[in-house]
């Protein structure tokens, strides 16, 4: 006798694993394109975070002139004055070195 084979053909498991991966190639480039963006604003707060720090410590004490480096999650951040061409007063900036897949920053401010 004959029994009943209520089993997967192949051609059913093909079109599943065709329909998974279509779904992956979608998914993953765009997954990987919000890791990228999510880092990049994380970088983009740090930068506003050492900037206001420094403003902050320009006010106590004068830190003109001063430039170093802060490195944060492998990250580094370059910290530096530089002259106003347009009213003589010195301005920080916080520049946000380039790596691989993120592009650099570089945010200024004067002290007011």
């Amino acid at each position: 006798m004959l029994s009943k084979n209520d089993g997967f053909i192949l051609l059913e498991l093909l079109l599943s694993l065709s329909a998974l991966f279509m779904l992956c190639t979608f998914f993953i480039p765009l997954l990987l394109d919000l890791n990228n963006q999510s880092h990049q604003l994380l970088r983009n707060k740090k930068a506003k975070q050492l900037l206001f720090e420094e403003l902050q410590a320009n006010l106590i004490e004068d830190r003109t002139g001063a430039s170093y480096s802060k490195f944060h999650n492998g990250t580094e951040y370059k910290i530096y004055w530089l002259p106003s061409p347009l009213d003589g007063q010195e301005e920080v900036c916080v520049k946000v070195v380039e790596q691989t897949f993120l592009p650099g920053n570089e945010i200024c401010a004067k002290p007011e």
